[in-house]
């Protein structure tokens, strides 16, 4: 795409991620939603319908890209055909932000397609740093790391989640993308404070927040993004933009996908707040 109407990092509002299952009514109504977010991993092939779909969305509304193959956390070397891919992906189609997660998801160049944990010490920070200035790199770009829910710790932890992720912006110059629900679910599985987490975190990095909904399971909460958002993760999020301002929202729902509509009602409802915060 060479031109675009919409101005370059310009998203505002509560956006939606885009499922095929909404594609068509999508295309037929154009509702009013302010931006979506496009799985990056579904779109990076040279032709095929999947990337003429997203097209065709962003004919009519600004998009983010948003993956989970980067593996910045590995061991392994950074994929480059993976970025490539990416950066080609991003020159088509004009994404206001591209983000994946603080994870690893291969070993051996094996995938195991499940964002997996890290420890948090000085030695991880740097090594994830290390390849995040790389990626930044390959892309031309700075992209936003999203903190990720968790279910174990490391004896060999040596700081808060929040201080580690304060300590990434600090040495790559990255934003953030602020999952409110995956705040919530690790404060439960690891008891601590989700407003303490909130406090930990550089206002000004937050470029994007996104909310979904958990499953409880008999000792821990599970991120399923397959629910809707429970109440203490909207009383959560009136707290983040309290403190950081009237940030992009998106509604994440992956799993037992619903309707649109059912969809985009979960979104007005994010989208109430952020007026009420943008006063």
């Amino acid at each position: 795409m060479s031109s675009s109407k919409f101005e370059a990092h310009s998203i505002q509002g509560a956006g939606l991620g885009l499922r095929s299952s909404h594609y068509q009514q999508i295309f037929e109504t154009k509702p009013d939603v302010p931006w979506f977010e496009l799985l990056s991993d579904n779109y990076m092939a040279d032709g095929g319908l999947p990337i003429l779909k997203a097209e065709k969305i962003r004919e009519d509304y600004p998009v983010t890209l948003h993956g989970v193959g980067m593996s910045l956390g590995s061991a392994d070397p950074l994929n480059l055909d993976y970025l490539s891919k990416l950066k080609a992906l991003a020159d088509r189609i004009e994404p206001v932000y591209v983000s994946d997660h603080i994870a690893w998801v291969s070993v051996g160049g094996k995938y195991t397609h499940d964002l997996l944990p890290l420890p948090y010490t000085n030695e991880t920070l740097n090594h994830l740093c290390e390849r995040i200035d790389q990626a930044q790199n390959v892309l031309g770009r700075k992209i936003l790391v999203e903190n990720p829910s968790s279910y174990m710790t490391f004896h060999s932890t040596d700081m808060t989640e929040w201080d580690f992720i304060k300590g990434i912006t600090e040495k790559t110059d990255c934003d953030l993308l602020l999952d409110i629900n995956n705040i919530y679910v690790s404060a439960i599985n690891h008891d601590f404070d989700p407003y303490e987490y909130l406090r930990g975190i550089p206002s000004e990095r937050v470029k994007e927040i996104h909310l979904a909904g958990y499953e409880k399971m008999d000792k821990y909460l599970f991120d399923t993004h397959g629910y809707q958002v429970h109440p203490p993760v909207w009383d959560l999020y009136r707290a983040a933009l309290k403190q950081f301002g009237a940030v992009p929202t998106l509604i994440e729902w992956d799993t037992d996908v619903p309707s649109f509509d059912t969809l985009r009602q979960e979104a007005l409802k994010a989208e109430k707040q952020l007026k009420e915060f943008s006063r």
